[in-house]
């Protein structure tokens, strides 16, 4: 539901047709406000959220301090604050889903910065100081400002690297204004660079030194993040999926003043089905849950894309949820959902022996023998192999989104050289996992590209909230498996009033098993799609690869299909780009 454009400069347009008349676009786009600062318009709908600051500047989207309130302009800062010390004052004393516009008075220079959980999507183009910041890339389209052309480099890379985020979009010449930067356009040059970085919050100076004081601080931050979300809505729709981590956030709404609605989605097969343990959760709340089956009905590799994206991320498992979400929170007239999406990176759900072997250089030789007796409880193995694999990870360092997944691509396009992301960036001294945990945060955008709630109602994420990912930060990786338990601190952060049965599981649910028999009734009508399509015809895909994996036997453990998913979501984005 954010929609805004800012236009700087005159205006930047591929092609050679005339441009339609602005005011009338914009009149039928629903972008009725209108604010000017120097070079920059900005336009916006009337449910985005605008403060103007002045000659400071523009807050576009949600805004709230860090005494959890709305902030009006009288409370947000000092005035005679420099631009740079300004947006530092923003990511120090506040939080919400915004970005905030500077016009620069040094040659008429542009600031963007971009807030930390990346709630308000953020592209733009800009050539020789001219050009836009939009949150839709329709809106640029629709103006005239843009003609899109497909960058096939980035549709290579994408599927080399499936779990990378980059700035690059699929549109050439689009880029994505990543969360935490800032961007800094001038008449000669345009420049993203990092001004909320997740490594300040695990250096030693800012890391818990006891449990229960991490406990606290999460259980605070996650508590007054959720209900801060729920009474700005007022009409809420949870997702409610009976793991522990959207169970956190649907008990945190207890005692909020919204009117809430809980709602979890069963698939007829095994794993699928969380709702023995999503019920004990509502009648914490004193909510119905509303209970919806998932069933085949809904195609998972070729729909209709009803938001203008600027990359391939709407897949089928994410289209279905996303439509049935929508339409029960269309019919119980809620504005917002609430998604307990992230928590598995934010609570530092880590496989590997990483959190022992933090311990170990953290706080010596007898806490690093205490986690990795917690290592050999969480995953049920003896304390020697814990021990070998927590002194076989200490000697290697490695960034797994940085591995190609060259499967069912034709070898000779499949890059050799990963994208970056500013946050890989560690400090020489930085632990082992640490750097884990924040390469997969770098990762968490991607769950929010996906969904389509944000269309028609708003769509939070609180564990993703600034003010959360923090506090998660400060905690040591190896408090998370304290006792043989994953997220050990959110367990015990949460453990009074989380429902026994949610809160000492230890299974989680998966659709994997929905998928499966979805790609079993529907893989030669996806390898029609696939053959028949643009990944074929520009030589990407390995037809004679495809072809064995569909006509091929399939193992119980073989998750290959889920690759076949993958170039459909690719191939179903890239028929719509007309």
């Amino acid at each position: 539901m954010y929609r805004f454009i800012a236009i700087v400069g005159h205006a930047v347009q591929s092609g050679e047709e005339r441009r339609p008349d602005p005011d009338a676009v914009l009149s039928t786009l629903g972008l009725t406000r209108r604010v000017t600062a120097s070079s920059l318009s900005l336009f916006a709908s009337d449910e985005t959220p605008v403060l103007e600051l002045s000659e400071a500047g523009i807050v576009v989207g949600h805004l709230f301090s860090r005494s959890f309130t709305p902030v009006d302009y009288a409370a947000l800062a000092p005035p005679s604050m420099s631009p740079a010390l300004l947006r530092k004052h923003l990511l120090e004393h506040y939080w919400g889903e915004y970005v905030f516009l500077q016009s620069l008075e040094e040659n008429d220079a542009l600031a963007v910065l971009r807030e930390p959980s990346g709630g308000m999507p953020c592209f733009y183009r800009f050539v020789d100081g001219s050009g836009f910041v939009t949150s839709d890339i329709s809106l640029a389209t629709r103006l005239g400002l843009f003609e899109k052309r497909i960058d096939w480099d980035v549709i290579v890379h994408s599927l080399t690297y499936p779990n990378l985020k980059t700035q690059r979009t699929g549109l050439v010449g689009i880029r994505e204004l990543l969360p935490g930067c800032v961007l800094t356009v001038a008449s000669s040059s345009v420049n993203a660079e990092v001004a909320w970085s997740p490594w300040a919050f695990v250096g030693e100076d800012r890391r818990f030194r006891d449990l229960s004081e991490a406990a606290a601080s999460v259980r605070t931050a996650v508590t007054s993040v959720v209900k801060t979300w729920a009474e700005a809505d007022r009409a809420i729709l949870v997702e409610l999926s009976g793991g522990l981590d959207s169970s956190i956030v649907a008990a945190s709404l207890r005692g909020c003043s919204a009117r809430i609605i809980c709602c979890t989605l069963a698939a007829p097969l095994l794993g699928g089905d969380e709702r023995e343990y999503a019920r004990p959760v509502t009648e914490y709340l004193g909510v119905d849950l509303q209970e919806q089956e998932l069933d085949f009905e809904r195609s998972l590799f070729k729909f209709d894309l009803t938001v203008a994206t600027p990359t391939p991320c709407v897949g089928g498992l994410r289209y279905i949820a996303s439509s049935v979400m929508s339409e029960i929170g269309a019919l119980r007239g809620t504005v917002s959902n609430i998604s307990g999406g992230g928590g598995d990176t934010i609570f530092c759900y880590l496989t590997t022996a990483a959190p022992a072997a933090d311990a170990l250089r953290e706080r010596g030789l007898t806490a690093a023998l205490r986690s990795v007796h917690d290592l050999s409880m969480l995953h049920q193995c003896t304390f020697w192999k814990a021990g070998w694999l927590t002194a076989k990870r200490l000697f290697r360092s490695h960034n797994a989104y940085r591995d190609p997944v060259p499967l069912l691509l034709n070898p000779a396009v499949v890059t050799g050289t990963a994208g970056h992301h500013p946050w890989f960036d560690a400090p020489p001294s930085s632990y082992i996992g640490d750097r884990e945990r924040i390469y997969d945060l770098s990762g968490t955008q991607r769950l929010r590209e996906g969904a389509l709630r944000g269309i028609d109602r708003w769509l939070r994420m609180p564990l993703l909230s600034q003010p959360v990912v923090e506090a998660c930060l400060r905690t040591p990786t190896w408090m998370w498996i304290a006792g043989g338990r994953n997220r050990a601190v959110a367990r015990e952060a949460f453990a009074d009033i989380l429902p026994p049965k949610v809160l000492n599981r230890r299974s989680k649910g998966t659709f994997m098993g929905y998928l499966g028999a979805a790609y079993q009734r529907n893989k030669h009508a996806m390898q029609d799609f696939l053959l028949s399509g643009l990944l074929h015809q520009k030589g990407i895909l390995d037809a004679a690869a495809l072809n064995g994996l569909i006509t091929g036997p399939q193992t119980p453990r073989d998750q290959s299909f889920v690759r076949v998913f993958e170039l459909c979501t690719v191939e179903n984005w890239l028929r719509q780009q007309d």
